[in-house]
Parts: C-alpha cells; sequence; structure tokens
C-alpha cells in the first residue's frame, strides 16, 4: 500500500450532501447515481472529470458529499451545495476493490498514520476523490483516500 503525505491547494465544489448514521452506509452509492444525473446542472464546472466525496466523521454520524470541482461558487442548483475545501495537509493513498474492503483501506491508512506519528485532523474533511470511469459493473471500486493531518505545531 503506497501511502504519501501532501498537500492538496484549495477547492470549490458544488454538489449534493447526505446525513445519517453508520449503519445507513449503503445508502452512498445511490448518492452518486444522483449526481451523476444532475452534473449537468451544475456551473463553472472545471475540466477535471471527477467527483470529490468530502465528509465529516463524527462519534455516531457523518456527513457525506458528492461534489465537482467548479470554478467560482455560483448560482447552485435547487437541492445542491456549494463550498470551498480549504488548503490542507494530507495522508493519501489509493483503494482499489470491493466496496466491503474499502473499511480495510481506512484502517490500514490510520495505522500508518500512528505509526509515523501523524494525527488525524477531526475538524477538517476528509476526501474521496473519483475519476469518472473508477465505478466498474463488477462491483469493484477505485479512489484517492485523503485523510487531513494536523499541522506540525498546531494544537487544536
Amino acid at each position: 500500500m503506497d501511502i504519501q503525505v501532501l498537500e492538496k491547494e484549495e477547492m470549490k465544489v458544488v454538489g449534493i450532501s447526505w446525513s445519517g448514521t453508520y449503519s445507513q452506509l449503503n445508502t452512498i452509492p445511490e448518492l452518486f447515481d444522483v449526481m451523476k444525473e444532475r452534473i449537468d446542472e451544475v456551473p463553472n464546472q472545471t475540466n477535471t472529470s471527477i467527483l470529490i466525496a468530502p465528509f465529516h466523521s463524527r462519534e455516531t454520524e457523518f456527513t457525506y458529499y458528492v461534489t465537482t470541482p467548479v470554478e467560482k461558487l455560483e448560482n447552485i442548483p435547487e437541492g445542491m451545495v456549494g463550498f470551498t475545501i480549504p488548503r490542507k495537509n494530507y495522508v493519501c493513498t489509493s483503494h482499489k476493490g470491493s466496496l466491503e474492503e474499502v473499511e480495510h483501506t481506512y484502517r490500514q491508512t490510520l495505522a500508518w498514520m500512528q505509526e509515523y506519528g501523524y494525527d488525524l485532523d477531526n475538524h477538517a474533511l476528509s476526501l474521496e476523490i473519483f475519476k469518472q470511469n473508477d465505478f466498474d459493473n463488477d462491483g469493484s471500486i477505485q479512489f484517492d483516500l485523503y485523510l487531513p493531518v494536523k499541522t506540525y505545531g498546531n494544537d487544536y
């Protein structure tokens, strides 16, 4: 498993949001279907054909977004949200496999962070970045995972 630490620049995104409990994780793939159907409604899209899925994890539930990058946050379609993801340092790796294996990728990445002394920044958004062709019909999924880390010397 290839893991690295890098800085991602600020990104503006527009898309749909969902909040629920961890027992409702099986509804997330449907969000991608909805966003793919509505993606042409989003103005000012960048030329990158990716979907960015930022999310907030909390103890008992989380908020998950399926978004597309945009040049500016204007004329956000009804039922969608738009926001800026700030520049941030992340631990990054890739997942390729079944939906059931996603948790294993997260656990491995978090173990690596602990081993190398990186603290997860629970106040920042984690990101899953999907290229448009990363969804296979055989149930396999591929994405880049970005877990936010606290910058050295910052105490939150």
